[in-house]
């Protein structure tokens, strides 16, 4: 196996793979133009951004300064916002879904490494993807680790790292995060 082929598998692969750096410059290339293009200048922004996703729903922002992995793995829904300094290294996919809110200086990671020194010098990355569902406000400050599955409705408190999946309808925060309380989910008609 190829070690892209070994990546988009779950196995371990090695970063430094000439066609795994690839996907990486070409994302910087593009995420240095998003960032480059004025915050007022809506509709360039929105093309980048959709040159840069695998897929984009209705009305997305992102802001300055954004930092990806490949870009091709990310998929948001309707009324996305990445707020500023926010990081996604989509190694592998990060599926968003509609109406989410990321916080200032976030990072959202489907890449890890091995615990072992022998590993880790062997360059050696594993992935793990990260979905996030519907309606969902993540605070600022916070990391979502590889493999986390985020429910509907859920509020990511600032500052937190989820390090296990989220069910829905609910609060969680602290380090690492566990659910502090159950929200109601007011947009279901009665």
């Amino acid at each position: 196996m190829t070690e892209v082929e070994k990546l988009d598998a779950g196995l371990p692969y090695c970063f430094w793979d000439e066609a795994v750096d690839a996907q990486k410059l070409n994302a910087v290339q593009i995420c240095q133009r998003l960032n480059a293009i004025s915050v007022t200048d809506y509709d360039a922004r929105v093309a980048a951004i959709r040159e840069l996703f695998g897929s984009v729903g209705a009305d997305p922002v992102v802001l300055p300064v954004f930092n990806c992995d490949s870009g091709r793995n990310i998929r948001v829904g309707d009324n996305f916002l990445a707020n500023y300094n926010v990081t996604i290294l989509d190694i592998g996919p990060v599926t968003i879904g509609n109406d989410v809110m990321i916080g200032p200086g976030t990072l959202i990671t489907t890449v890890n490494h091995p615990l072992s020194p022998k590993g880790r010098r062997e360059h050696l990355g594993i992935m793990r993807p990260v979905t996030i569902g519907n309606d969902v406000w993540i605070g600022g400050n916070c990391t979502i680790l590889p493999g986390v599955t985020i429910g509907n409705n859920v509020v990511v408190a600032a500052g937190a790292v989820v390090t296990h999946d989220v069910p829905d309808n609910v609060v969680v925060g602290g380090v690492p995060a566990r659910v502090l309380r159950p929200i109601e989910d007011d947009t279901q008609e009665a």
